[in-house]
């Protein structure tokens, strides 16, 4: 636009040179560049200003670049005006020319601005349209007919051109957000795929050490049983070492398990009212012994506060806190209390221990960080607590806060709504039945040695098993048991990966079909697969991990059973 505004006016004075007087169609000449010089030092100024300057005042910015439009136009269209002779048709089709090329060649440079766009069509067409107006004879009517067709259609494609500038601009800040926002996940993935390999490098030496040891004590017991008799006490060292072992390799599973169970979704919060002096009561019997082994102050400030959370997964996450507080806290005191924060209450774990760098304050909530544990030693825990932590907190909605000064000790906090006093009321228990004893469970594994030893155990404490490796397998074993005397079953215990891509929780269906009615169930599983566990939680039945302690098994096997005996002792009764 501004180009043009040097460009043309030269040879239109050249073309009315005869028509019009040398003064007015220099001085003519002479406004427009200077117009035009004074709208390029507007544009300097503009882009010279910072962006943050020109997105607050781009209101002023905008009516100083409009008023300027407005007087270059007025300039063009005085031309219609002064240079209106009727009586020379040639130079009037030529000013008709050159005012609607300005006016139709402005649509795509003002129409960022409609008003500025408008003012200055009416300023360029109007003189022209009054001449026109004022003479007589279809030759003007033509004309008038023209300038005022032209004004409509330069100004719908003005408002169209809006239209697909505005989408433009639109398109292109939606185009780099959507690049930050694809950046941001880049550096997500990237960030998440280090922490995998990470992860996984971590977990795989802590899964290789204690299955290492179990296969040296395993060889031991072995090179014992060639050479002889096992002593007795040997036996025993090796059996208490391996036991052990175990146990710590249950710990790292069950950890993990936590963390899928987090990561999948399928923990389900149970909030209700908790009093804090009852659960700070409980946690400063249990860690009394850790304390008094370490040498450490052990202190627990009481407190008649009531929070709304869940209570399992609140002592969860202060039993790794303190359990943390312990771990490097050399001399000094742990301390457990909390302070009112108006609706809410910070509860507190606070130690002088070793402290953590500010630097290091984030990572230490990604698994498998340990920050004073570099050669992994199991002793020092197992690096996971504070993911524990850090996730469980977010399911609850509460809020975790870390401070810390390296070498002077670390205070955790975790933010918990307050809320009021529960109405503590009796309620009955069914007591043990006789359902417990003699009854029959169908026990599904595809690999043999664990259905043996289950199968095993089971019988061993007095349930009648009916074990196959299939569904259809333990249902036959059923059908030959209740043909020759009564075989009840009370509860299928199934693994969830069977042979002939089967699952556990289609085994439960088809035992269900054969007995023609809902049987409990449990499942059994070494699959910590978000995925899975979100399956196996959404089908209703009970899932535990493997590998699982046989008390544990017992109690939750027991449970199921008495559960279904009330169940049936309820519908009679009904």
């Amino acid at each position: 636009m501004l180009f043009a505004n040097f460009a043309i006016p030269l040879p239109v004075a050249y073309v009315l040179r005869d028509l019009l007087s040398e003064q007015l169609l220099l001085s003519w000449v002479a406004a427009l560049y200077l117009l035009t010089i004074a709208r390029i030092l507007l544009d300097w100024r503009y882009r010279r200003q910072k962006r943050e300057a020109r997105s607050r005042d781009w209101r002023r910015w905008a009516w100083r670049f409009t008023l300027l439009s407005w007087i270059s136009s007025g300039l063009w269209g005085a031309l219609g005006w002064f240079a209106f002779h009727p009586n020379e048709p040639q130079t009037l089709a030529f000013i008709c020319i050159v005012i609607t090329g300005i006016a139709s060649g402005a649509v795509p440079s003002l129409s960022a601005f409609p008003l500025a766009y408008a003012g200055s069509l009416v300023a360029i067409l109007l003189p022209f349209a009054i001449r026109c107006f004022l003479g007589e004879g279809p030759l003007y009517d033509t004309y008038l007919i023209f300038t005022t067709c032209l004004f409509g259609v330069d100004l719908y494609y003005s408002r169209v051109t809006h239209r697909t500038l505005a989408e433009t601009a639109r398109l292109r800040f939606e185009n780099l957000s959507l690049i930050g926002s694809l950046q941001e996940q880049r550096d997500r993935a990237q960030s998440a795929d280090r922490a995998k390999s990470r992860f996984l490098a971590a977990a795989s030496h802590d899964l290789r050490q204690p299955i290492h040891a179990l296969g040296l004590f395993i060889s031991t017991l072995g090179a014992l049983g060639r050479n002889g008799d096992v002593p007795a006490r040997s036996a025993r060292e090796l059996a208490e070492r391996a036991r052990s072992v175990i146990g710590n390799l249950s710990g790292l599973l069950d950890a993990l398990l936590d963390i899928s169970k987090l990561d999948a979704g399928v923990v389900t919060v149970a909030r209700e009212p908790v009093a804090l002096r009852r659960l700070f009561s409980d946690l400063k019997a249990e860690y009394a012994g850790i304390a008094g082994g370490q040498g450490l102050d052990w202190r627990v400030m009481t407190t008649d506060i009531w929070v709304d959370t869940d209570p399992m997964m609140l002592k969860r996450i202060l039993d790794n806190l303190i359990s943390n507080a312990f771990r490097y806290t050399q001399t000094g005191t742990v301390l457990l209390g909390c302070r009112r924060r108006g609706a809410e209450v910070e509860i507190q774990v606070w130690d002088t221990g070793v402290g953590i760098p500010k630097a290091e304050q984030e990572a230490v909530f990604e698994e498998f960080v340990q920050l004073a544990n570099p050669a992994r030693d199991r002793t020092q825990g197992l690096g996971l607590g504070l993911a524990i932590v850090e996730r469980t907190a977010a399911l609850l909605g509460h809020r975790v806060k870390v401070v810390s000064k390296e070498g002077r000790g670390s205070t955790f906090s975790i933010i918990v709504p307050v809320t009021a006093p529960r109405l503590v009321q009796q309620s009955d228990r069914a007591g043990p039945t006789a359902a417990m004893q003699n009854g029959g469970i169908i026990v599904i594994d595809d690999e043999r040695d664990a259905l043996d030893a289950t199968a095993l155990l089971l019988t061993t404490l007095g349930y009648r098993v009916y074990a196959g490796r299939s569904a259809a397998a333990a249902c036959r074993e059923h059908a030959k048991a209740a043909s020759q005397n009564e075989a009840p079953v009370d509860l299928v215990l199934t693994d969830y990966r069977l042979e002939d891509g089967q699952t556990g929780i289609g085994a439960i269906r088809d035992v269900s079909r054969y007995f023609g009615r809902d049987v409990p169930a449990l499942i059994l599983s070494g699959d910590t697969s978000p995925a899975r566990l979100k399956e196996v939680t959404e089908s209703g039945y009970l899932l535990l991990h493997k590998p699982l302690d046989a008390a544990r098994l017992e109690e939750e096997i027991e449970a199921m059973v008495a559960g279904d005996a009330v169940r049936e002792r309820s519908t009679a009764t009904g």
